[in-house]
Parts: structure tokens; sequence; C-alpha cells
């Protein structure tokens, strides 16, 4: 059978604060699939390496056919692999978000490029190539044959995923992974994927892999794989779903499974406000969760819409006041300064997040994703590729012409946060300090070009 090496190219950048590192799900599917129709597989998660130790053991591996995942943020890595890698590889692979909502700069490097979820197109394709039979019969890639470039048909989502093995764990350097979740929050944490798609059509948001497809896995499926992450050494999971609360019932059955097994761990997921209500967040808590993280990202109505996040704000603060009363800990995130957005805009989504009983904040600028409606609204007015490097304050980069400069939304950003600490750490004093605070800083703001 081939030899398959499956490349996660993330180096931790040098300017990035993010203390969230999770292993690369889709990658450890793939290599899971393909080990069960017997390949020999190799995966490199570069998480916790230097590119030339990376390089040096990619190298060494030697396989018939390299895959690397890629993402905006990724690009440069992904191409640096292909080149060093081109010579001693019968295949090369790319895969992810960005080679499949833009494959064409990726078969300058690459042989074939694989779109939306890689699976089963994964098992066909190492067949079609241990063969020599034409790729033309392999769903969902794009290659190029002389200078043309083919795109065979697309293929349809996995619709029963409890059929699919669980992610090759063993593959992933997961003493790495608790070492570190140990030394930067107190205890070890790692992600499971419950279900596959978001029906929902945010303009920003790429969900160019799933589509806007919606599939589930069966509560029984899902706390199997839990219980094998757990005995990994793992003291907590954070569901990485794109919604894990889309269905009320479905969640309440997880939580049942999990306390039917007398399960004892926390646990973590992504939520949309309008799709959770007390009893759901009570029966979470009951079950082990103690955070849920919400995508709010506007608190104006117009910019709500123009988002297409098809919620309002007397729902987010439902959603985030229901629970926050059952006692889960609640994390949102908000775009400041978007396509759109005004001084008055933006200023009222800051004081809306101050009205929120929220134990986390997240505030970003926005970013255009390929794939998404905000690209196609934006493209015309990009001016660079994103790099984090290029940021002098974080891993946030604005990348294209907008109505504010950066330096006004890096404002914007650390005065929502100034915000947020003053409130939460006085407490019932922070009127007394939040007030005119947000007042002078309003005005600043609004004196920024």
């Amino acid at each position: 059978m081939t030899s398959v090496l499956l490349i996660y190219p993330f180096f931790i950048p040098h300017r990035d604060r993010s203390v969230f590192r999770f292993p690369p799900l889709g990658v450890s599917y793939i290599a899971a699939s393909l080990q069960k129709a017997g390949h020999d597989v190799h995966l490199m998660d570069c998480t916790f390496l230097d590119k030339k130790d990376a390089l040096e053991k990619a190298l060494a591996v030697k396989a018939d056919v390299v895959g690397i995942y890629c993402m905006v943020t990724m690009l440069d890595e992904c191409f640096w692999f292909a080149e060093h890698l081109r010579d001693q590889s019968q295949l090369l692979v790319a895969g992810g978000p960005l080679p499949t909502c833009d494959p064409e700069p990726f078969l300058e490097y690459f042989d074939v490029v694989v779109r939306g979820e890689g699976e089963q197109t994964m098992q066909e394709l190492l067949r079609a190539h241990e063969e020599a039979s034409e790729l033309n019969a392999v769903a969902g890639i794009v290659y190029r044959k002389d200078t043309n470039m083919i795109f065979t048909p697309q293929r349809e989502y996995t619709k029963e995923l409890d059929r699919i093995p669980f992610p090759a764990r063993e593959l992933l350097p997961n003493e790495s992974y608790i070492r570190y979740g140990k030394e930067k929050y107190g205890y070890s944490i790692t992600t499971v994927m419950s279900t596959r798609g978001c029906p929902y059509r945010c303009e920003f948001c790429s969900n160019v892999v799933f589509g806007g497809s919606y599939r589930e896995r069966s509560p029984e499926n899902v706390v199997d794989e839990v219980e094998a992450v757990l005995a990994l050494g793992y003291d907590r999971i954070s569901f990485a779903d794109d919604v894990f609360t889309m269905k009320k019932e479905r969640v309440v059955r997880v939580c049942q499974e999990i306390q039917r097994r007398g399960l004892n761990f926390n646990w973590e997921c992504l939520g949309r406000v309008d799709a959770l209500d007390y009893p759901t967040a009570l029966a979470m808590k009951e079950a082990g969760c103690t955070r849920i993280f919400f995508g709010i990202e506007s608190g104006n109505k117009q910019i709500l819409e123009l988002m297409n996040k098809k919620i309002t704000k007397e729902k987010a603060r439902q959603g985030v006041i229901a629970a926050h009363q059952a006692g889960l800990q609640v994390g949102a995130f908000f775009i400041l300064c978007y396509p759109g957005d005004t001084d008055d805009t933006v200023l009222e989504t800051l004081h809306f997040t101050t009205t929120l009983p929220l134990d986390y904040l997240g505030l970003s600028m926005p970013y255009p994703l390929p794939g998404t409606e905000l690209y196609k609204r934006t493209k015309d007015r990009i001016t660079r590729d994103w790099h984090p490097d290029d940021s002098r304050l974080g891993s946030h980069v604005l990348i294209f012409d907008a109505d504010f400069s950066e330096t006004k939304m890096w404002f914007g950003i650390m005065k929502g946060h100034a915000q947020f600490k003053i409130k939460k750490r006085m407490g019932k004093l922070a009127p007394l300090l939040l007030n005119p605070f947000e007042k002078s800083t309003d005005a600043i703001f609004r004196l920024l070009r």
C-alpha cells in the first residue's frame, strides 16, 4: 500500500497572542480513513516544531504521497513544504479551506487539489494513483491536464457520520498539547466535532469545506469518542462544531448520554444565541459544560442584518442571560469596524458588550476570507496578504482599504477590552469608573481617522 504523509503546516507566529492550541481534526480524520483503507500513514502537526526540524522530519518519511492542509494563515508554509518535498514525492495534494475555494494558485505547486471533505476523496485518489488510472473518475478534485484545469464533479457530503473512523489521535503530539494546556490554563483540553456544517450564511464566515450542510453524529457515537479522548490523558473537551446547540433536543440527548455513562469531565462549546434556552443550558451545566461561546458580532440592528446573522440584539441578550443564569461561563465574539459600520454603530456595539454578563470578550477587526460574501464585497479593496507578523500589536491585520484606519480599529479593540476589565474587576462600583471612561474614549474614537 501507499506511504502517505499528511502535514498541518501551522507554526506559532512570532507575535501570536492567542493562547488557544488545538490539534488538527481535519487531517486526523483523513489519516484515520486512509489507515482503515490499509495505507501506511504519517501525520505531522507542526504546532510545536520549528521549520527546520519539521522539514527534516518530513523528508525523512520519504512518503509516496504528501497531502498538505491549507488555510489563509498557512499559505506561505504550505507552498514552502510543497517546494521542498516536490522532488521526492510521487503525488502532492493540497486540501483545506483555501484550496477548496481557490484551487488555481495551488496547481503551480501541487498535482491535485481536494475540494471539500477529504476522507472518501483521498481514498479514491490514492487508489487511482496506485492503479495509474485517470483522475477524472475521482469526484471532488481539481488537477491540470496539459494546460487545462480539470474540475471533477463535486462530491456529495457524507451523510452517515457515524461510519467515519474517529480521528487518528495516536499520530498527534498529544503529550505536547497536554503539557501546553496545563502550563497555560491549568488543565489539558482537546477538540471533538459532533456535527459537521452550519446551515446559516453569515456574510463573513467561511464554511467552504462543509458548505451549507448540517449533519449530526449520534449521541452514542460522540460520547464513544469522548471516552477515547479522555483515555489519552486529556482533562477537558472543546466541542468544535460550528454550532453545537443547533438542535436543543440533540444537545440534551448528548448530555444524557454523558451522564448515563457516569463520565465526569468539563467541556465547552460554540452556540448561537437563538439556539439556547435556560432548560437546555441547565442540562448542559449538569452534564459538565462549563463555558459556551457565542458569535454575536455586532450590537447594531442594521449591521447584524448586513452580516446576515439572522439574530437580534434582544435574542443575543436572552441567549447570554440564559447561559449565565444556568451557571455557565459565557464568552462572546464581536467584529468591530465592519464594512458598513459608522462611528455610532461601533460605539453602540462596544456599549452593548458592557451590558451583557460576559466572562470572556473577543474583539477583532473584519477579515474578508476567500469564499465568503464579505470577500466578494471587498475584494477590489484588498491591499495585502494576511500575515500576523505585519501587525504591531497582535495577530489582527487590516488587509483591505477600509473606512476605518488600522490604528482606529486597534483603539476600538483596546477600548472594548478595557471597558470589559473595568466592569469585571470593580463589580458594583464599575459604573463610577466605567461611565466617564466610556464617554471620554468615545470622544477619542470619533476623533481618530
